[in-house]
């Protein structure tokens, strides 16, 4: 069963796709890949990802993982979008970083996440000048495991304009719907 289509925000994510929709299994899978540590678990949600993810993938020239703040990846001891994004067959351009520690944005309302977000992502400063230019022009696929409002990955997606991609496209294990409200910020409710 396809995932649920859920608006998503005009702007510079020009299509977004996810594998299932954030609730039972699919959630208690993800939780049980993102907080205990079994990252066996990454290769089956990257099957999926492939399969129902089909449309943001053709085309593209690489996957961006959403980073995680270097402290977060420490205690989580992996990055989730990068295990993720290493199953989906494209060359992985690791580019993004975070500016600053966020809260976490799971308590958050969906104005709230915007804020935390706002600013948050930046072009790797380790990022070599090659790294930059592979991506000059190309079609890009974001790559996280949630996605609900898409703060995080409009951020992202806004960073990588420093790079000049072509295009970026998303690409979650599972979307959560939710109230159309979120999209207020933007103001629109197209795909």
């Amino acid at each position: 069963m396809p995932a649920p289509w859920v608006a998503w925000p005009a702007g510079v994510i020009t299509r977004a796709a996810a594998a299932g929709d954030y609730v039972g299994s699919m959630r208690e899978i993800i939780h049980a890949f993102k907080y205990r540590g079994r990252r066996s678990l990454a290769a089956p949600l990257g099957t999926l990802m492939r399969v129902y993810g089909q449309s943001v993938l053709t085309g593209a020239t690489h996957v961006v993982p959403v980073p995680l703040h270097p402290w977060r990846r420490m205690q989580r001891g992996f990055n989730q979008a990068r295990d993720l994004a290493r199953t989906l067959e494209l060359p992985v351009a690791p580019i993004l970083w975070r500016r600053h520690r966020t809260i976490a944005q799971a308590d958050l309302t969906a104005e709230q996440r915007w804020r935390n977000v706002d600013g948050a992502f930046g072009v790797s400063p380790l990022a070599s000048p090659r790294a930059r230019a592979a991506l000059r022009g190309a079609v890009v696929v974001l790559v996280d495991d949630v996605r609900t409002t898409g703060a995080t990955l409009h951020a992202c997606a806004e960073a990588l304009a420093d790079v000049h991609v072509g295009e970026v496209r998303v690409l979650t294990a599972a979307v959560r719907a939710h109230d159309p409200r979120d999209y207020s910020r933007s103001g629109s409710t197209a795909a």
